[in-house]
């Protein structure tokens, strides 16, 4: 466990009872996720024995869930931190595109912007966990389905105009890029510029996030190692390393900031108010016991608190405290308003 007051200091930077005032705004703001969705599902199994046939176990199924993953996970922590979420993506017309739209609309989240593609593939993520009887489940396989083509061009138009239509009257827009083909560059600046949108715009992109400068964007969201792939670096311990790529990323996209996630290292904010980044360290325990989504949780509290007018520094803060929360939890999940709140306020009164 890493020592706390490096934590304790940073968080006085910002005033703990303005961020619980944020928190409080959350619900009821219009926010539209554009981006993939994904289906996590999780095959529970107990260990039976060893195969006669080759040297693997045999799994007694006991349970099948499936949850929202990738921009689906994003959009369900946007519900559940209170936000009137709109999501605007293309599943597939299959078993998990199913799900997923049916998950929403019992949720109560508006669905009419999910496109169900016949003949298309629902990026489905199957983990197999298995352990022994008493015994926590570990993850022993992951089989990933995928399309095997991209998204039609009549398809992609048809997002493109449910977009624009979900922006009018929005607070904030949170584009989460997985890289499937439901949210492109090029279809968000077209919606964008149809609207004259001035709303907060964050990114999160799981490849090639640099594609989107000059798209509206003015958030980005991206974890340490999407920022060395940019710039085919390794940053680690070099600060200095990191202050080059994050910099250089800010002038090429023209950021207003960049909110970088380094795991047990924290998180490094950069922002055209700072000449050097703010350094905030991880919330909570280090030692993380699932980091399944959390960028997911990471984007929507950034983009939810930016919708309520705070500054970066301070929605870069709440991001962090949320996910601390999350990376304590097993499995895809999420935070919830009560939660982020309750943290907040204990924190505040030093308790």
């Amino acid at each position: 466990m890493k020592s706390r007051r490096g934590k304790a200091s940073a968080e006085r930077s910002v005033d703990l009872m303005r961020l619980a005032e944020i928190v409080e705004q959350f619900r009821g703001k219009k926010v539209v996720l554009y981006g993939d969705f994904v289906a996590d599902e999780f095959q529970y199994g107990d260990i039976s024995r060893v195969s006669r046939e080759a040297p693997v176990l045999i799994l007694k199924h006991r349970e099948t869930k499936l949850v929202p993953g990738g921009g689906a996970n994003a959009t369900n922590n946007l519900a559940a931190l209170g936000a009137k979420v709109s999501p605007v993506t293309a599943v597939g017309s299959d078993a998990a595109g199913e799900a997923l739209t049916e998950y929403f609309r019992g949720l109560g989240v508006d669905a009419s912007g999910i496109v169900r593609l016949p003949n298309w593939t629902t990026p489905t993520k199957t983990r197999f966990l298995a352990g022994w009887a008493h015994t926590t489940a570990q993850q022993v396989l992951r089989v990933d389905r995928e399309p095997d083509a991209p998204v039609p061009d009549k398809a992609k138009a048809q997002v493109g105009a449910k977009l624009a239509a979900k922006l009018r009257g929005a607070h904030a827009l949170a584009v989460s890029d997985y890289g499937f083909g439901s949210a492109s560059p090029q279809d968000l600046r077209k919606a964008v510029q149809s609207v004259r949108s001035k709303i907060p715009i964050t990114l999160d992109a799981r490849h090639g996030l640099t594609r989107y400068a000059g798209a509206g964007v003015g958030f980005a969201t991206p974890n340490e190692a999407e920022l060395e792939a940019i710039h085919h670096a390794i940053i680690g311990k070099n600060v200095d390393e990191l202050e080059r790529c994050g910099n250089a990323t800010m002038a090429s996209m023209k950021l207003r900031s960049l909110l970088v996630t380094r795991g047990r290292d924290g998180m490094a904010l950069f922002d055209r108010s700072s000449k050097r980044p703010t350094e905030i360290p991880v919330h909570g325990s280090d030692q993380a016991i699932d980091v399944t989504g959390a960028g997911d949780t990471v984007l929507a509290a950034f983009t939810l608190a930016l919708a309520c007018g705070a500054s970066s520094l301070e929605a870069a803060h709440i991001a962090n405290i949320a996910g601390g929360l999350v990376v304590m939890k097993r499995g895809t999940a999420t935070v919830t308003q009560v939660e982020l709140l309750e943290t907040i306020r204990r924190e505040s009164s030093g308790s």
